[in-house]
């Protein structure tokens, strides 16, 4: 009996080419040609293989490029291929879970093909959905998304009427987090760093008023004009002089949830610690951070609210797509130069 021939195919690949301490750059990674892949599933490996068709860019990515081993996701290895959370379809499969033609969500290879196997970090996307694109699976309905959901409803424990006040608004987790807040009754002010961002948020993503950072010369001065009785709810996404400023701005038992510190220069210099830290004891104030991983007992929850709000058009979502896996390196290093508008998505091929 002949043995089935296998189908070889070259896989463009991004790599990390060394650990950064500082802002990832586009040159700190590479596109790699040249290697190859066999789109057959090795009999007995329970593996199966993918076809990816988008990636995405995520703040946290960055925490995984530097030569720390010390949280909660191992560092990626210089000189091999970078992965991050993704949405593939199954080309062929040795795992009775998975079949050709399935579309999954979940970590896998920053290639144009990975060979994976079955975890916990792996969904199948319901193709029910028709009006609900793919890539949302990776903002709205993903990892994005249900920080949005887990940070705003486990952490913040919001109240109708509350002052609700969220940086980095119009990201991939802000532009969630204040419509989420909207639907709940609460005022809602966001922070970003762009004209064309600030108006998104007012006229696109409903937020009661926004503003531009960068414009502002006294943030605490910018934080009391729009919440003249204080915050009840400061959503953090990037750490650093805003938080500074929302210290002095709390209202008594406010709460602010830590979900990123993308303004920080460096994720390991020891100079760079909080200021007005001493306001949370006198206001009561709960700081707490958080992972999404910690509540994913409530997915299955987020999701159908989510998509609900979505199909009645009570939430829009805002996505940032750049067409090639070779332009994956500078979308992602975009992050941190605020260069995208909305959530940052690379789309490595159609479906």
């Amino acid at each position: 009996m002949e043995e089935e021939e296998v189908s070889v195919v070259e896989n463009k690949k991004v790599i990390l080419k060394k650990y950064v301490d500082g802002i990832p750059t586009e040159t700190d990674m590479e596109v790699k040609l040249g290697e190859t892949i066999g789109l057959k599933a090795p009999k007995g490996s329970s593996c199966f293989i993918v076809k990816n068709l988008y990636l995405s860019c995520d703040p946290y990515m960055r925490g995984r490029m530097r030569d720390f081993h010390g949280s909660y996701l191992p560092p990626f290895v210089p000189g091999q291929r970078m992965e991050g959370f993704g949405v593939a379809k199954v080309i062929d499969s040795d795992d009775s879970n998975y079949k050709p033609g399935d579309i999954i969500c979940g970590i896998t290879g920053w290639e144009e093909y990975s060979l994976l196997h079955s975890s916990n970090e792996l969904r199948k996307i319901q193709l029910d959905d028709d009006d609900i694109p793919l890539s949302y699976h990776l903002g709205l309905l993903g990892m994005a998304g249900f920080t949005a959901y887990a940070g705003f409803y486990e952490i913040c424990s919001p109240k109708k009427g509350e002052c609700v006040f969220v940086s980095a608004a119009s990201g991939a987790v802000g532009q969630l987090v204040g419509q989420l807040a909207k639907l709940h009754g609460c005022y809602v002010v966001g922070s970003a760093g762009s004209n064309q961002k600030v108006d998104l948020l007012k006229n696109k993503l409903g937020f009661d008023e926004a503003f531009n950072y960068k414009e502002e010369t006294d943030l605490d001065a910018a934080l009391k004009r729009y919440f003249p009785e204080g915050i009840s709810i400061y959503f953090d996404n990037v750490g650093g002089s805003m938080l500074d400023a929302a210290l002095l701005n709390m209202k008594v038992r406010g709460r602010i949830a830590l979900c990123g510190m993308v303004s920080l220069q460096s994720l390991s210099s020891s100079s760079q610690g909080i200021n007005n830290l001493y306001n949370a004891i006198p206001k009561r104030v709960r700081l707490e951070g958080f992972l999404q991983s910690d509540y994913l007992h409530v997915f299955p929850q987020f999701l159908q609210h989510v998509k609900g709000y979505y199909k009645d058009g009570k939430i829009v979502y805002i996505e940032d797509m750049c067409e090639g896996l070779e332009l994956a390196p500078a979308a992602l290093a975009g992050l941190f130069s605020g260069k995208n508008v909305g959530k940052q998505v690379v789309c490595v091929a159609k479906e």
